[in-house]
């Protein structure tokens, strides 16, 4: 089965479970549109023929989002699933955008960077001349194998072909802070996945659905893939929420340590030596993908799609998984999976953290304002008032009053973009977390959190349709 055959399994699933009208369920199932670019670039003496994608999925929103993958493996059947994922996402998480995604088939380590600029400047140029970069129809932003650095080039394209469009900045996410991008927007995936598991130990019900208890602290993770995603779930889990992170898997074979690994240290062996071999953390494992089948509480694929199969479904033996990547869990290790009581925390909802926080940079870009700007040192002037007023009070009532200074540093500072940014995100985790709950607890035919974040997502994308006429 492949990834959209299995992506569409899952949807077709959950859409049974809806009472639709005719033709309705197919119709937000299909991909609407996909376009192949096949494009030349001169290099090294010679013109080297690159072929790209942009799949449109669904338009009941516009504009369309999704990002962008730099990788040999990139196809039209994973454009088009994985833009499938983006719209249900989207819609799962309340952000007013279709789904769309991206892709160039290439190896982004076997070109130097200013190879790859004129290869990325190319390919944006393809997409640019056809509207499928476009603030107000097409925005993508980052996947795999691109990052601040390649949507900057995009977004500059851009503004060098559209030199009057005053919203250019906003045609990309993901972008630099100098280039108009969003403070928290490089870790923010990652942030999405903490937020999310937080959120899920915030409900002991689920947590004991899961044959689990207590809260995070203490509890032993598994991460497969120490990519941008990988790297700040752990960061922030192993640093933020008390877990361990006893297992780490990425492309040379996998460290596991049981009383915790040096997130840091290990993903600065990586950079530094291209692998996890001979990484003082940690021992090493040559066979890396047989540590997702290692006894741990929470597994988390932060990779790519497709490495938790029918093979390896049944050896399994963390009770929660939480995809951090898109479609890691294929429908048949689904299956087999729900059968054995894992709970799954699925991908439209846990890697959501970047899509929202890239929501976040789009309307700051059309607004052309930063966050926090205007309110921030009123919100500070209005807390120290506060303050000042008690301490005149406590002061003539003879009440002694010792605030310590943490308190007031922290209580007196308003809210800058970073901070707004996260709470903005927080607050995203958590509602689209019990809007899932709600139908996966409220309905006897639905048993597990991918259904029930299928089916409010088809609904909502359902009433959108409707409001259309369609």
């Amino acid at each position: 089965m492949s990834f959209k055959d299995s992506v569409d399994q899952m949807y077709g699933r959950a859409a049974a479970l809806l009472d639709m009208p005719p033709g309705l369920a197919e119709k937000i199932r299909v991909c609407n549109s996909t376009y192949t670019v096949r494009f030349g670039v001169r290099l090294r003496g010679r013109i080297e023929t690159f072929i790209g994608y942009r799949s449109v999925h669904s338009e009941h929103m516009e504009p369309v989002k999704g990002g962008i993958r730099f990788d040999e493996s990139v196809s039209q059947d994973e454009v088009e699933a994985l833009s499938a994922l983006m719209t249900y996402k989207c819609a799962l998480v309340e952000t007013p955008f279709g789904g769309a995604k991206g892709g160039l088939c290439i190896n982004p380590r076997q070109y130097s960077e200013p190879e790859l600029e004129q290869i990325t400047r190319r390919f944006a140029y393809e997409l640019i001349k056809r509207d499928l970069v476009h603030p107000s129809q097409n925005v993508p932003a980052p996947d795999m194998g691109t990052g601040e650095r390649e949507m900057a080039w995009i977004a500059d394209q851009y503004a060098r072909m559209k030199t009057t469009d005053i919203n250019a900045r906003a045609c990309v996410t993901g972008k630099p802070l100098n280039a108009g991008g969003i403070a928290g927007r490089i870790e923010a995936t990652g942030r999405g996945v903490q937020y999310a598991l937080e959120e899920f130990f915030r409900n002991p019900e689920d947590v004991k659905t899961a044959g689990l208890d207590g809260n995070l602290d203490g509890k032993r993770i598994i991460v497969q893939g120490l990519g941008n995603v990988g790297y700040h779930a752990s960061l922030f889990l192993s640093g933020e929420s008390g877990a361990k992170i006893t297992g780490i898997i990425e492309r040379d074979g996998g460290l596991i340590e049981p009383g915790g690994l040096d997130v840091e240290g290990v993903r600065q062996h990586i950079s530094e030596t291209g692998g996890v071999k001979d990484c003082p953390s940690g021992r090493w494992v040559k066979n890396g993908l047989k540590l997702l089948e290692e006894d741990c509480d929470i597994l988390i694929p932060a990779a790519v799609e497709g490495v938790i199969t029918g093979e390896n479904a049944g050896r399994i033996k963390a009770p929660l998984i939480i995809e951090a990547a898109n479609g890691p869990v294929t429908a048949e290790a689904d299956e087999i999976l729900r059968a054995k009581g894992t709970v799954i925390i699925p991908d439209m909802y846990a890697n959501a953290g970047g899509v929202t926080v890239s929501y976040f940079e789009w309307v700051k870009n059309l607004s052309h304002i930063r966050f926090g700007r205007m309110q921030r040192r009123q919100e500070e002037a209005r807390s120290q008032l506060l303050l000042e007023e008690l301490n005149r009070l406590f002061s003539e009532s003879q009440i002694p009053v010792n605030l310590s200074e943490r308190f007031v540093e922290r209580y007196c500072q308003g809210a800058g973009e970073l901070e707004l940014v996260r709470s903005g995100l927080d607050d995203t985790m958590r509602l689209a977390y019990h809007s899932m709950r709600e139908v996966w607890r409220g309905r006897n035919d639905v048993v597990d959190l991918r259904t029930a974040a299928y089916l409010v997502a088809i609904e909502r994308i359902a009433a959108s349709y409707k409001s259309k006429g369609i």
